[in-house]
């Protein structure tokens, strides 16, 4: 059989596909399904009737025009024209702590919660428009609107025996490859544990928490929510790879549509002069099956 690669390279295989096929779309564990009080998750239903949100999604577009060159130099971004009925809309706003260990990094998300988050939500509640939180998973557990606080404890993830146990603790005789312990590990860790939810992003009223991608997943289909905007944070990590992220969501048939400018990633010391992990975790978006767009244009696209 031949790999994703080729296959994509040969024109046989879609930008979803060869995603789903080819990137890795989070931890992967599966739970059984929650549901709210009633057999349902709950959302507030609060729609105005025949509601519609107008947006451009923008992609980039792998393909040229007859008559030019097919180079990548060539290729560029391109934008669609849809109109969604807003109770099949939903914003998910992934990991948007009140603090990071990264300074630079937490100086970047903190401008960008106050100068967008503040004025997108609350034309987004204003609209109607389902707001969905996804913080970490003992972060979720902890707050009063988790989805999951009326059901019984989440069965733990059943681990396949290949790898084996060993290898995947770098223990034993695969010791050599584990990673070196960090001098201020511990300092770290006590930083994680002291995360909580913006204030400026705090949940209003009983708009739902979830802390897995079975548990959002769920609340988008008993709403009939599948359209789903990203914003948050890290751009190349938890927005990516969370099992609530942009590529599990995608995997699982949603489009996902990133507010660009409301995320941002955690770049090294080359990158962040450009931002440049930021920017192509945008861009590996564009390139394969999601889509993306400012707040400001999906503020423009709610109903009056």
């Amino acid at each position: 059989m031949s790999d994703p690669l080729s296959r994509i390279t040969n024109g046989s295989l879609a930008r979803r596909e060869f995603l789903i096929s080819a990137a890795a779309v989070g931890a992967g564990m599966s739970f059984a399904a929650p549901e709210a009080p009633g057999g349902e998750a709950s959302l507030p239903q609060k729609f105005k009737e025949n509601a519609q949100l107008h947006i451009a999604p923008r992609y980039h577009r792998w393909h040229v025009d007859p008559g030019v060159d097919w180079i990548e130099t060539n290729t560029a971004h391109a934008t669609l024209d849809w109109t969604i009925p807003l109770e099949q809309a939903a914003l998910v706003l992934v990991d948007v702590w009140d603090h990071h260990y990264l300074k630079d990094a937490e100086a970047r998300a903190e401008s960008i919660i106050n100068e967008r988050f503040v004025p997108l939500l609350a034309e987004c509640r204003k609209a109607g428009l389902t707001i969905i939180h996804a913080p970490s998973p003992p972060h979720a557990e902890r707050h009063a609107n988790w989805i999951g606080n009326s059901k019984p404890p989440r069965r733990p993830a059943t681990a396949d025996d290949w790898p084996p146990p060993a290898f995947r603790s770098k223990s034993g005789p695969f010791a050599p490859y584990r990673r070196p312990e960090e001098p201020r590990e511990a300092e770290l860790a006590l930083l994680r544990s002291q995360l909580q939810i913006h204030p400026q992003v705090m949940p209003v009223g009983n708009e739902p928490v979830v802390a897995t991608g079975d548990e959002l997943h769920e609340v988008c289909r008993s709403a009939g929510i599948l359209f789903l905007f990203f914003a948050g944070f890290n751009t190349n990590a938890c927005i990516l790879v969370r099992d609530y992220g942009t590529l599990a969501m995608s995997g699982r048939g949603y489009e996902v549509i990133l507010l660009r400018d409301c995320t941002t990633g955690m770049e090294s010391r080359d990158s962040q002069p450009t931002l440049a992990q930021t920017n192509g975790a945008i861009l590996f978006l564009e390139m394969f099956g999601q889509y993306t767009m400012t707040s400001e244009e999906l503020r423009a696209g709610l109903p009056l």
